[in-house]
C-alpha cells in the first residue's frame, strides 16, 4: 500500500525571513506559520493559534526572502519531515515535525498600505510572470537536499 504526505497550512508569518545559502549556492529558509481555528469553549468563542515551522528551498526561499515578512498571510502546500537530532546540553534525543514547502501562494494585501489585489505588494511585472492562482514552484526538496546537503548545514 502507498502512502501519502500532503500539507496545506494558511497562516500569518511569525517572523521576518532570513535567506541562506549552501555551500552549493541553493537558497534556503525557515519561516514559522501560525494559523488560527475558533473553537467555542463554554459560550464564547476563542482563537486557538498553532505555530508551524516551514523550510523552503530554491527560488521559493528567495520569493519569500523578497516579498514575506512578519505578519504577511500565506499559503503553503508541501510535506510533514521529522526532524531528529541529539541534545547538546542533555545528550538525549529530540525530534519535531516540520514542512517542507513545495507550492507558496502570497495572500492578502499585506501591510504598508499595498494594493488590495492579492499579489502580496510583489512588482506589477512579478505578478504578470505569475498570476495570483499559481503557486511558486521551487523544485522538489529532495533532490536540493541530495545535491546540497551537508551535516554542517544542519542549523543546531
Amino acid at each position: 500500500m502507498s502512502s501519502f504526505n500532503k500539507v496545506m497550512i494558511m497562516g500569518n508569518v511569525t517572523r521576518d525571513i532570513e535567506v541562506r545559502y549552501t555551500p552549493k549556492g541553493t537558497a534556503v529558509t525557515d519561516l514559522g506559520v501560525a494559523t488560527n481555528r475558533r473553537v467555542k469553549q463554554g459560550e464564547e468563542w476563542v482563537d486557538e493559534t498553532t505555530f508551524v515551522d516551514v523550510t523552503l528551498w530554491g527560488r521559493t526561499a528567495e520569493l519569500a526572502g523578497q516579498y514575506l515578512s512578519k505578519g504577511r498571510p500565506v499559503f503553503i502546500e508541501g510535506r510533514l519531515q521529522m526532524d531528529t537530532w541529539t541534545d547538546s546540553q542533555t545528550g538525549k534525543q529530540r525530534s519535531k515535525l516540520k514542512v517542507v514547502g513545495e507550492n507558496m501562494q502570497f495572500l492578502g494585501s499585506g501591510g504598508g498600505g499595498q494594493g488590495g489585489n492579492g499579489g502580496g505588494g510583489a512588482p506589477q511585472q512579478q505578478r504578470q510572470q505569475r498570476p495570483q492562482s499559481q503557486p511558486a514552484q521551487g523544485g522538489s526538496p529532495s533532490q536540493h537536499m541530495e545535491d546540497d546537503y551537508d551535516d554542517d548545514d544542519i542549523p543546531f
